[in-house]
């Protein structure tokens, strides 16, 4: 079964790339998406069935070269099946939805068949990122890795005769080599240190690298943190964390299903599985750990500021995804991982359903993205609407305060931010993604009311004309929407329940200290302490003695920061929802209540409104930075090396030296035969007169 999964896709991508011409447009787009679908149904049977226990799975022998041994195996835990059933509902999901959004595509001549290389393009991002969340050992997901990237490029480039999407698809490949390279440094200092590049064998090598020093770069590093630091160097740039950041809004360029791949469950979210599955070597290296915090809050806040001015649908919507990764990033830098997956997996719900319904917006506004030209349509597409505000009133996370019932955000995020709150004791983490939160609730219902409340805006025989989605794009809406308002109930206390529950769930040992709200007695909770204990100690000699540990995800004995998240005080649980309705009411008061204030705002303002329309300036300053010094060199290897040197001294000489040999040889070429004749025997006589005086001859 695990095999079908992840083979499924890359056979309806070779089918649908390669004999299309035989089973037509069509037949590759049902081919593609029965696959899908069969691949998601087994994923959803393997989540629901398979234990927390470790399973391998091999498929073939794969690298053998010296010490590197190298199988290709599947890797069957807890974080592995959260990941296929993310990546594969989303991804059928997308391929049913694109039967109706690619239908007729006004970026392509009548009669062009591209309808099979999309969905064969589709069907290989997917199986690369699967590729990628069930590898067993680190060269196996780097190549899934690529092949994400390789993928991504052929999509956020599918538009090839538009050069701005041929310019993002090359600046998002560009842009996560940069991370790429950190990535396989990473690799190769950890085989250098272990002589190995299977998980399991890192992972029992993590303690002994928390004590060994290592030199890169003329300096000397503490192994755990330089290894785990390279390998965020990667999951930066796969996740669109600051500095890494500035190729996913220009990937809003490929089709907007393509935008629901990458940006809500797939690509995107490969970094912090990336962190979560390495949680073993990430708990030895803690000032790794403390700038992954870091920077994850700089991110949340900063991608929180640039949504607030953006005009694009789908952009906003982008800012959105980089902003939660970095929610994903703080909770797994503060060492609370599971909840760093509990919103990668809720997260993957609302924000695919918020960028199909983006899509179906476009589609119903005749591919205008731009929300100025939006306004009254909630009528005009009912079924949209009601699946985006329910998409809204997840990202923005409406439940109700100290409990757990609300929609999928509501519980994910409250839990990032009590983790947050727990980890730095109140510091910069948890206060950067508070005013996130308020921010995000802003632009959300921002995006709301100037898409489906106000007045008509724009042209308006295309409002006249705007008509909902066929039925095909309504149904993914629909069950994502389902997932929107569901998952997070349903599976909180799996990811963020007491620990004896989480610790069933993805298989970790027990910790030294139970979660004493959760003891019914004293005597219960001290006989618990004493249980844990006992197998923290169990578990922390086994990682000591080069044994891997147990469980999907890894959670050193002295970290307690789950623990006391639980025990966060009240305002702190409630801030969330206090910066939801303080960001929702201030929307409204902007663009219901009185729409000329963002307006007026901008122009008393109007240097902070530039700074944040133009996304704080990082492109012009990498472009100041990177791509005019790399143009400037190749201008001058190209006038100066080519074209001077190559073009205008060698190939001068050459044109004078070369045709006054070739004359010369030319004039030896009579066509005579009495003078190829006269020329050999004056050859011969040369010959024996130097053999003769030489004294060869005797």
């Amino acid at each position: 079964m695990e095999s079908i999964i992840l083979f499924a896709p890359l056979v309806g991508s070779l089918i649908a790339g390669f004999g299309w011409k035989l089973i037509g447009d069509r037949g590759a787009m049902w081919v593609t998406t029965g696959l899908l679908f069969t691949a998601c149904a087994f994923s959803w049977i393997v989540f629901l069935t398979h234990g927390p226990e470790t399973q391998h799975i091999q498929i073939m022998r794969w690298i053998e070269s010296g010490s590197l041994s190298t199988d290709w195996a599947i890797r069957l835990d807890r974080l592995t099946s959260i990941m296929l059933i993310v990546v594969t509902t989303v991804s059928a999901l997308v391929h049913l939805y694109s039967f109706g959004y690619m239908a007729d595509d006004p970026q392509f001549k009548e009669g062009e068949s591209y309808k099979p290389r999309f969905f064969a393009y589709l069907s290989f991002f997917t199986f690369a990122m699967l590729m990628l969340v069930t590898s067993d050992n680190l060269v196996q997901m780097f190549f899934g890795w690529e092949g994400v990237g390789v993928a991504s490029y052929l999509l956020i480039g599918f538009y090839y005769r538009k050069p701005s999407a041929n310019a993002a698809a090359i600046k998002a490949f560009v842009v996560n080599r940069v991370g790429d390279f950190g990535f396989a440094l990473g690799i190769m200092g950890l085989f250098f240190l272990t002589d190995s590049i299977r998980l399991d064998d890192i992972f029992a090598a993590a303690p002994e690298m928390a004590t060994t020093q290592i030199t890169f770069l003329w300096t000397e590093w503490n192994a755990a943190n330089l290894m785990a630091f390279l390998l965020f160097v990667g999951a930066m740039g796969k996740s669109a964390q600051l500095f890494l950041h500035t190729w996913l809004p220009d990937a809003m360029e490929g089709p907007t299903p393509v935008s629901a791949l990458i940006h809500a469950a797939t690509m995107v979210t490969a970094g912090v599985f990336l962190v979560c599955r390495m949680s073993p070597l990430m708990e030895y290296a803690p000032e790794t750990m403390a700038f992954v915090t870091f920077l994850g809050a700089a991110t949340a806040f900063v991608a929180a500021t640039i949504g607030l001015v953006q005009n694009d649908i789908k952009r906003v919507i982008a800012y959105s995804t980089m902003s939660q990764l970095g929610y994903m990033f703080v909770a797994a830098g503060v060492g609370v991982y599971s909840v760093a997956m509990f919103h990668l997996f809720t997260h993957a719900f609302f924000k695919a359903m918020l960028f199909l319904g983006a899509g179906s917006v476009i589609h119903a506004m005749h591919h205008e993205q731009d929300m100025r030209n939006y306004g009254a349509l909630r009528k005009k597409i009912p079924h949209t609407f009601w699946a985006m505000l329910i998409g809204t009133l997840a990202i923005t996370g409406v439940g109700i305060p100290l409990t757990h019932i609300g929609f999928a955000g509501f519980l994910s995020k409250d839990a990032v931010i009590e983790s947050a709150w727990a980890g730095t004791q109140g510091g910069f983490a948890y206060w950067a993604l508070v005013i996130a939160a308020l921010m995000t609730s802003f632009y959300s219902w921002r995006l709301m009311f100037l898409t489906f409340w106000g007045k008509q805006r724009g042209d308006k025989h295309t409002h006249e004309h705007a008509h909902e989605s066929p039925m095909v794009m309504l149904v993914p809406l629909g069950v994502l929407a389902l997932g929107s308002v569901l998952a997070g109930m349903i599976w909180y206390g799996s990811f963020f329940g007491d620990h004896a529950q989480v610790n069933r769930f993805f298989g970790i040992p027990a910790h030294a200290e139970a979660d004493a709200g959760h003891a019914e007695t004293a005597t219960a909770e001290t006989a618990q302490a004493e249980e844990g204990a006992q197998a923290a100690d169990e578990a922390h000699a086994a990682t000591t003695h080069g044994e891997a540990p147990q469980g999907a995800i890894f959670m050193h004995p002295d970290n307690h920061v789950m623990d006391e998240a639980h025990h966060a005080p009240t305002w702190v649980k409630v801030s969330p929802f206090i910066a939801m309705l303080i960001g929702f009411v201030l929307a409204w008061w902007f663009y219901i209540i009185d729409p000329t204030i963002p307006v007026r705002l901008a122009e008393q303002q109007r240097p902070l409104y530039l700074f944040l329309l133009n996304k704080w300036y990082f492109d012009e300053v990498y472009d100041f930075l990177f791509v005019q010094p790399a143009k400037a060199i190749g201008r001058f290897l190209w006038k100066r090396g080519d074209e001077g040197t190559i073009d205008g001294a060698l190939n001068g000489l050459s044109m004078g030296i070369i045709p006054f040999f070739t004359r010369l040889a030319g004039r030896f070429q009579s066509g005579y035969i009495f003078s190829y004749a006269f020329a050999m025997v004056v050859g011969l006589a040369i010959l024996i007169t130097w053999i003769t005086i030489g004294g060869g001859a005797h």
